[in-house]
């Protein structure tokens, strides 16, 4: 799976990171786990086509040490579908720059 990580976090910082996925992403039922929608305008065009399968998301799951993305966009509403598929350029930078600003908004440094 391709994924970013950031590890080596203290309990403080996961909790800050916890606040902020609280209030930026969908919280699962899966304890640990975050959904963050990607936008309709970079939605590649057979996910912008599958308007069943919206909304698309990436994985955000929070341990109790680390915090990791998934590069894998997904259907919320279908497991297996064409539209699921590894981050285009533009979506890749979308969730990199998530992870960005909330390590700035939360002043964690790594």
């Amino acid at each position: 799976m391709r994924q970013y990580v950031v590890d080596e976090l203290r309990p403080e910082e996961v909790e800050k990171i916890k606040a902020y996925l609280d209030k930026c992403c969908d919280i699962s039922d899966i304890k640990g786990l975050y959904w963050l929608t990607i936008p309709g305008d970079i939605l590649s065009p057979v996910q912008y086509e599958h308007q069943d399968c919206q909304p698309h998301c990436a994985a955000i799951e929070l341990g109790d040490k680390w915090v990791k993305i998934e590069m894998l966009v997904r259907s919320r509403r279908k497991i297996r579908c064409e539209c699921v598929n590894y981050a285009t350029t533009q979506q890749r930078q979308f969730l990199l720059s998530f992870v960005d600003r909330l390590l700035e908004e939360t002043k964690i440094r790594v």
